[in-house]
């Protein structure tokens, strides 16, 4: 049996009572101690609790017993307060349905935001069933695909974590793509390579590719957790012996097959933005062999 005493690590509301001594068994893990904390106040939930050794900053892993951790009798760990917490699975479907909430609106009410009625072009059109299938896929895949290795995040981030998808290709690209200038009567369209099937008809296989690509990835990727667990492997196949990380570069790709498409300098910041910044960070030039510097560990959550 080991003593343990659990103190708080800063401001702790929910756990006023801390610091307590509890006496666990040896093969206890960090788990359980979260859950004695939970059972001693209720509303201090496990996920909204991090426990490092005193003094440490490092959060123990909650399958790490307390003797992998390096606690013995009489030994202290402390409780950080993470705050409120939500899943994310629920910031994913959050973050996707900003898109296919917005697109429709500027696309069958263009007189509430452009003054009057637009008469879509065929690229419009490419436009909008691209976009509103990309995020129906991507929330069908978070529902039914997706594995997590943490269960939630911070709940105040999921603004952070929104604004990407929402403003961007949300309001922006919508209000961009479907305005009067791209119309079907417009000279950007009329006569252009805008206009040309062959043309949207490329674009449109090569969107296609990427994103049957991707899901594909995704499966792989899901294959290598079984539901319930947090292991990790070495993915291998198609896409994986090419690029570092292809869920991310065949997500980039299809972006580029709308931009390209659409000529849309608003469609080039999000593909930009996927490049570099948020939670999309492709190795788009990573193109080593598996086992060099191009087979980084760098898998989505």
């Amino acid at each position: 049996m080991v003593n343990v005493t659990i103190s708080a690590a800063g401001h702790v509301p929910l756990a006023r009572g801390l610091p307590i001594t509890a006496t666990f068994d040896e093969d206890a893990t960090v788990a359980d101690v979260k859950s004695y904390v939970t059972a001693k106040f209720p509303q201090f939930y496990a996920a909204r609790q991090k426990l490092s050794l005193k003094g440490d900053r490092k959060a123990l892993a909650d399958n790490s017993t307390l003797k992998e951790a390096g606690i013995e009798d009489g030994g202290e760990l402390s409780v950080k307060d993470l705050g409120p917490q939500i899943s994310w699975r629920t910031v994913f479907i959050i973050e996707y349905i900003g898109p296919l909430l917005i697109h429709p609106l500027f696309y069958h009410f263009p007189k509430v935001f452009y003054g009057g009625p637009v008469q879509h072009s065929t690229m419009q059109k490419y436009t909008y069933a691209f976009v509103m299938l990309h995020f129906l896929k991507r929330v069908l895949e978070t529902v039914f695909v997706h594995r997590f290795s943490h269960s939630t995040m911070p709940f105040f981030n999921v603004f952070r974590n929104s604004a990407h998808y929402w403003l961007l290709s949300g309001i922006a690209l919508a209000y961009a793509v479907y305005r009067p200038a791209y119309s079907a009567t417009s000279p950007y369209i009329l006569g252009t390579i805008h206009n040309n099937p062959n043309f949207l008809f490329a674009c449109g296989a090569l969107w296609l590719f990427a994103e049957l690509s991707n899901m594909h990835t995704h499966l792989t990727l899901r294959s290598l957790r079984p539901a319930g667990t947090t292991k990790r492997a070495i993915p291998y196949g198609y896409g994986f012996s090419f690029v570092s990380c292809p869920n991310y570069y065949f997500e980039v790709l299809s972006w580029v097959a709308l931009a390209v498409m659409t000529g849309s300098y608003t469609a080039w910041v999000f593909v930009i933005r996927n490049l570099g910044l948020g939670s999309v960070r492709v190795t788009l030039f990573d193109w080593y062999p598996r086992g060099g510097r191009g087979s980084s560990n760098r898998w989505p959550v």
